[in-house]
């Protein structure tokens, strides 16, 4: 990354966080990834129920090893060898956990989040339940306006999950949301979250590199 790229995604996360701040959020600014990681790490204690969104910007970040690394409860829906049942069970346990630790799919610089979820457990914990809710940017993803923010999540956040998960959705093919109706359809629950859910202990963590999709 350039001096100048870096000098741009630092400008627009500066604008982004007071944004976010006017609208009830706890907001920060990061330039790396490990910083962003040491942050999030200031939340997690030993024996801490940790949940998390299943998030590829979390996951670039290193948190859910370093939670482990802590002593931290490990509540992973992914953990590979669940049954059905065990999976719904942990889902249901994140809702209500000590920290909840996700990205977004978008953040304006009109201080909003957006997402698009198949399930909806992680916007259910992201609008109420964990005692700490914790979310981790890239730059990748600040957007002018609510406008901006689907049009990126339509172009980019949703065909690229569709590819990670394996779907047979059309958006694989031309790699632009089609609007689908098939039944195995990612896109499914939209959320915006224009100001801080009223009784959520809320972080947003920007971050002045690119994470995620």
């Amino acid at each position: 990354m350039t001096e100048v790229q870096s000098w741009s995604n630092l400008t627009r996360a500066e604008r982004t966080k007071n944004a976010l701040i006017k609208h009830g959020f706890d907001a920060l600014v990061v330039s790396t990834k490990e910083e962003a990681l040491a942050e999030v790490m200031k939340f997690i204690k030993p024996a801490a129920k940790v949940g998390f969104g299943g998030s590829m910007t979390v996951k670039a970040v290193g948190v859910q090893e370093k939670a482990t690394a802590a002593g931290a409860i490990i509540l992973d829906h992914n953990k590979p060898g669940l049954s059905a049942e065990e999976k719904m069970e942990i889902l249901r346990a994140q809702l209500t956990c000590d920290v909840f630790i996700s990205s977004v799919n978008a953040v304006s610089m009109e201080g909003e989040l957006f997402n698009i979820d198949g399930n909806g457990n992680r916007v259910a914990a992201l609008t109420f339940g964990p005692r700490k809710t914790v979310v981790v940017v890239g730059a990748n993803k600040i957007v002018e306006n609510e406008e901006a923010a689907w049009a990126r999540i339509r172009a980019w956040a949703s065909p690229m999950n569709n590819k990670r998960l394996n779907k047979e959705n059309p958006c694989v093919k031309t790699g632009q949301c089609m609007d689908c109706d098939n039944a195995g359809r990612i896109c499914r629950v939209y959320q915006v979250l224009r100001r801080k859910p009223s009784v959520s202990d809320f972080t947003v963590i920007l971050v002045g590199e690119e994470l995620g999709f």
